[in-house]
C-alpha cells in the first residue's frame, strides 16, 4: 500500500493546482465548493444509509467517492491559505483528547472523577 503522509498530499495538489493559469479560487468559491462536495457527500450517505434510493437515472457513486472529492477540496482550501494539516490535525487531536476524552462513555469505563 502507498501510504502517504498529509504532506506529501498537500504538495501533490498543490503540484496539480500549480499547472493552470488560473491557480487557486478565492476562499469564498473554495467554500462554495467544498459546501457543494459535501452537499453530494450527503446525498450519497442518505441513499446508501437512508430512506431515499437513488433512481434508476442516476451514475452510481460511492461514500468514499464523495470523501475524497471532499478531502481534495479540503486540501486545496488549506494550501490556498498557508495551512499546514498535519499541524492542523495534531492540534486538533490535542484539543480532543484533553477536552473530550470523557464526553462520551468509555470503553475502559474510565469516568472525570477518575482522572483527577
Amino acid at each position: 500500500m502507498n501510504e502517504k503522509t498529509m504532506k506529501i498530499m498537500q504538495q501533490e495538489v498543490d503540484d496539480y493546482i500549480q499547472q493552470f493559469k488560473t491557480g487557486y479560487f478565492s476562499p469564498l468559491g473554495q467554500m462554495a465548493r467544498l459546501t457543494e462536495e459535501v452537499g453530494e457527500l450527503a446525498r450519497e450517505v442518505n441513499h446508501y444509509y437512508g430512506e431515499k434510493t437513488k433512481k434508476d437515472t442516476e451514475k452510481p457513486k460511492t461514500v468514499e467517492e464523495e470523501l475524497g472529492d471532499v478531502l481534495f477540496v479540503t486540501i486545496i482550501m488549506a494550501n490556498s491559505l498557508g495551512i499546514d494539516l498535519t499541524e492542523t490535525f495534531n492540534r486538533n487531536m490535542e484539543k480532543f483528547n484533553q477536552r473530550d476524552r470523557f464526553r462520551f462513555e468509555r470503553k475502559d469505563g474510565l469516568t472525570e472523577g477518575d482522572a483527577q
